[in-house]
């Protein structure tokens, strides 16, 4: 078994260590939530604060050409682009998830007419079940099939017009074979769309190599944008001139905005997927974050993020109770940990009342996400310990850990 003096040194030859100083952290806090929401960046707050105060403050409306607020969506799709492997003008920021999935599931059921079916893991983070469901019960005919996300092909005939996969699995962190699925669901003559909301900035995404199609991801877990940071979209390069395909004809998609005119006509390129006017003050925190990113090696934050979640598996995995739920091989594993327990909410509840944040998906799964940039090896083996004297002590017994709140 690893010492905690093994896992100082090995702190002390990361070479990610230095990112800590970018975040801001509460002193005794060991923060393993970031696979549902970032950390702060230490920059972020003066970034807001320049856009309210002086751009927005000062400046008034003429930041909007000034300040540049009307090129933000371009320009920090521009600068995500590398961190999901796509060219810079097939990505674009705005809106959130939920809204960029229904523009793109849209889209795909135009570009397969005569198709009208849409394939899914029926186990996917529910927002994406939900959209399915509302477009094709607006499409007549057409029907939403949840399926094993492993096995979609055997449900793949000429009936499906697109499949919506999660690259990694919210509740297991489960990473699955990008190019391999692609591959087999464009064989059948289907669309490919991704979700990489659980896999950018974890773990590597190389959407162009591997031909996807469309892929929606959000901004605010390993990112680090913040609370409700806008999300962004994917469109292969080969479909940006295929026509109207966007349903959310508003005017920030129009190729003329300005002229004030009646009638719609889309912008060129993925312009088109724009609805409406941006979120300024949430692009601004998005920002901020992206000036760490473009400093981080890729390759560096895999590494360690394999290396962190291998020593947590080997921490916990003998654990009365415990089944790690995660695949152990690390070409099938994200930048998280899932653990199955019987009581798993009230352990949680147990941990982060001694200052080791994760979370509970029902009915129960304990889940730790790993982030490179701002995790240590010496926290990781402290949440550890944590947990096994949570389980030993029987604490989490204690009805207070019981109690449930909005959000788990």
């Amino acid at each position: 078994m690893i010492t905690r003096e093994e896992c100082a040194a090995l702190d002390a030859a990361d070479p990610l260590a230095a990112f800590r100083e970018d975040f801001t952290l509460p002193p005794g806090v060991i923060y393993l939530d970031g696979n549902s929401l970032g950390a702060l960046p230490v920059r972020t707050p003066e970034r807001v604060r320049a856009v309210v105060e002086e751009e927005w403050g000062r400046e008034l409306i003429r930041s909007w050409n000034d300040a540049g607020w009307f090129e933000q969506p371009y320009r920090l799709g521009r600068r995500i682009a590398p961190l999901v492997g796509a060219a810079p003008e097939e990505l674009v920021v705005c809106d959130t998830t939920s809204v960029n999935l229904f523009k793109v599931l849209t889209a795909a059921l135009r570009l397969r007419p005569g198709r009208s079916t849409v394939l899914g893991d029926g186990a996917a983070f529910p927002t994406d079940l939900y959209i399915a469901e509302g477009v094709t019960g607006m499409v007549p005919g057409a029907r939403s099939l949840l399926v094993d996300p492993a096995e979609p092909d055997a449900h793949l005939d000429g009936e499906v017009a697109a499949v919506v996969l999660s690259h990694v699995d919210y509740r297991t962190g489960e990473l699955l074979d990008m190019p391999g699925i692609t591959a087999r669901v464009q064989a059948a003559g289907a669309l490919m769309i991704w979700d990489v909301c659980h896999s950018v900035g974890a773990v590597p995404v190389e959407l162009t190599a591997s031909g996807a199609d469309f892929a929606v991801g959000c901004t605010y877990k390993y990112l680090n944008g913040g609370p409700g940071s806008p999300a962004f979209l994917y469109v292969a390069e080969r479909h940006l001139a295929a026509g109207p395909l966007q349903p959310l004809s508003g005017w920030f998609g129009h190729a003329r905005p300005f002229a004030f005119e009646p009638g719609y006509e889309p912008k060129a390129g993925i312009g088109r997927f724009l609805t409406s006017s941006p979120s300024l003050l949430g692009q601004a925190a998005l920002e901020a974050s992206l000036d760490v990113w473009e400093r981080a090696d890729r390759a560096a934050v895999r590494a360690k993020s394999l290396a962190l979640t291998d020593l947590f598996i080997s921490l916990v995995e003998d654990l009365d109770g415990i089944e790690v739920v995660t695949p152990r091989e690390h070409d099938r594993r994200g930048s998280q940990v899932a653990l199955r327990h019987a009581d798993g909410y009230p352990v949680v509840q147990a941990l982060i009342a001694r200052g080791v944040i994760g979370d509970f998906r029902a009915p129960d799964l304990m889940r730790f996400g790993f982030t490179p940039l701002y995790l240590s090896h010496t926290e990781v083996w402290d949440a550890a310990r944590h947990l096994a004297e949570v389980l030993e002590s029987g604490e989490w017994k204690d009805e207070r850990f019981s109690r449930r709140g909005e959000v788990t």
